[in-house]
């Protein structure tokens, strides 16, 4: 007797065995093949919350996606919570690994088991195929699949070492938001030969919205046309049975931040964040116009123009990251330049980076935080490189560079509330941002919520302290102190705008406009 299944498992063909179509079948076989949505309508099947198993009844935006998946290389997928995207991404790359010879698939998560659950129903779904369909399983395993015709699927986690060594035809990235951002940044570093290998590697990239991270980059490049990638937007209104009372329903048992960002897809910043979450939204990304190591420059020096350099160090481990911010103060408002970010930079190495960058900057001002090894860094700088321009906050010989204390920080965490949230500071880069985005309230400080850093954000946080300093003052003419009272009086001058007049009894009530229209009471 001939088996003819994959280790007993009477749904699923094992390799070797010969088929004899009916004309009904070939028939079949080539309209599916050809047509990834008639195959996925009447061949894929899906479990339903409320109907249970069932085929995939496909939604017109679903359709659209396929078609875009199918045409496009690169797609970067922004969509609300429960629209069915990982599964329709899922029923496309089925149709990929059936119909196409020698291709290699990986499905990939923030997490093993959310990637393994993924292709969980991609193979129920395979299950479900007529034989005539399948392919022959020479491997079939929560982790992985291989198929007859010499293509496989790989499930891992979105991390730098998953697929190092791999040769992939199309990755796919599930709620790539949700990933830690120096994983992200690791990962796509590490994957990019992998992608760039061929001609007709894709990746499709999927998430909901959780604040300013990579994928936020990426989507934002996407839409403005600053990468390769197709950039496909789902709405909830887009999922049948979404109307205003479903909205009204999911807020009251949510919150409306949530459902701005789970469903509406804003990008938004934590909860409690120190800056506020309005401001933070109306941040503009700029792509850097050169990286040179990881200094990322965003406006090249200016020959009149005086800068300013904060430094914060990290012991180069491969944690905490080394950072430099380096702010053009000539004017207001302050801008945010160059910035310099790396965890594995040695400490002994960076003052020379630390010289080469300040002098790119016409000798910019280097504050240097002094906690841990960032005092032997100022001292390197100062006195082996012999760089007059470093601050010495201290007031103590051989002790150069500024130490954050408690009262420090909060004095430029306030400051550093002030200028960005009134347009004194402008931010251009991603990395900071997303810092910003996540730099939350702790106890009665502030520091980045679990998971995230706060690297770059202390550097502003430095800077912003040392703004309102009297020796600021003597670097730039500009004495922020005056900048920022003038603008708050402004608002309450304009929150108090005069918007009726009183009779006092006198023959003539006039008023003057700024425009010199005469405003005046008929008697």
């Amino acid at each position: 007797m001939t088996i003819t299944t994959y280790l007993g498992n009477p749904l699923l063909k094992r390799v070797n065995v010969p088929i004899e179509f009916t004309e009904e079948e070939i028939l079949e076989y080539v309209k599916c093949r050809d047509d990834p949505i008639y195959f996925i309508k009447h061949h894929i099947h899906i479990v339903n919350v409320d109907k249970g198993l069932m085929k995939f009844e496909l939604w017109p935006f679903q359709e659209e996606l396929i078609n875009t998946l199918v045409d496009e290389r690169f797609t970067i997928v922004k969509c609300p919570r429960q629209s069915g995207k990982s599964q329709t991404s899922l029923a496309y790359m089925l149709h990929y690994v059936l119909f196409n010879d020698q291709k290699s698939v990986a499905i990939l998560a923030n997490k093993s088991a959310t990637s393994r659950e993924l292709l969980g129903r991609l193979q129920m779904a395979y299950e479900k195929l007529p034989l005539f369909l399948q392919q022959g399983v020479c491997e079939w395993n929560k982790g992985s699949i291989e198929l007859e015709n010499g293509s496989r699927i790989l499930a891992g986690s979105t991390s730098s070492s998953s697929i190092r060594g791999f040769s992939f035809n199309l990755i796919f990235l599930d709620e790539f938001a949700f990933v830690q951002q120096n994983m992200a940044e690791d990962f796509f570093r590490s994957v990019y030969p992998t992608i760039s290998s061929g001609n007709t590697s894709k990746v499709i990239i999927v998430s909901t919205p959780n604040g300013m991270n990579h994928f936020y980059k990426m989507w934002t490049d996407a839409t403005e046309g600053n990468s390769h990638y197709k950039p496909f937007e789902i709405n909830w209104w887009d999922v049948p049975k979404r109307d205003a009372n479903w909205k009204k329903q999911t807020i009251s048992n949510t919150s409306e931040e949530q459902f701005r960002q789970e469903f509406e897809c804003e990008f938004l910043g934590s909860a409690g964040t120190l800056i506020s979450a309005s401001k933070l939204a109306s941040l503009a990304v700029k792509n850097p116009i050169s990286r040179i190591d990881q200094l990322d420059v965003y406006v090249e020096c200016v020959q009149e123009h005086n800068y300013f350099m904060t430094v914060d160090v990290a012991e180069g481990r491969g944690q905490d990251y080394s950072t430099m911010n380096i702010i053009d103060i000539s004017e207001l408002p302050f801008n945010q330049v160059a910035k310099y970010r790396s965890n594995t930079v040695s400490p002994m190495l960076l003052p020379t980076l630390v010289l080469q960058v300040a002098q790119m900057y016409n000798d910019a001002t280097v504050l240097i935080e002094s906690n841990g090894p960032g005092a032997e860094v100022a001292n390197i700088l100062h006195y082996d490189l012999e760089y007059s321009e470093t601050i010495n906050e201290s007031g103590v010989k051989d002790k150069l560079g500024m130490k954050m204390t408690k009262k420090v920080k909060a004095i430029g965490c306030s400051n550093l509330k002030d200028l960005i949230e009134n347009d004194k500071l402008i931010i251009n880069d991603l990395e900071t941002i997303s810092e910003l985005a996540q730099f939350i309230v702790k106890g009665t400080s502030w520091a980045a919520e679990p998971g995230a850093t706060d690297d770059l954000v202390m550097g502003l946080v430095m800077f912003a302290w040392y703004s309102t300093q009297m020796n600021f003052k003597e670097l730039n003419d500009i004495d922020l102190r005056i900048s920022l009272m003038a603008d708050k009086i402004k608002q309450i001058e304009d929150d108090i705008a005069p918007f009726g007049f009183i009779d006092n009894g006198e023959d003539e009530v006039e008023y003057v406009r700024e425009d010199g229209e005469v405003w005046a009471i008929v008697k």
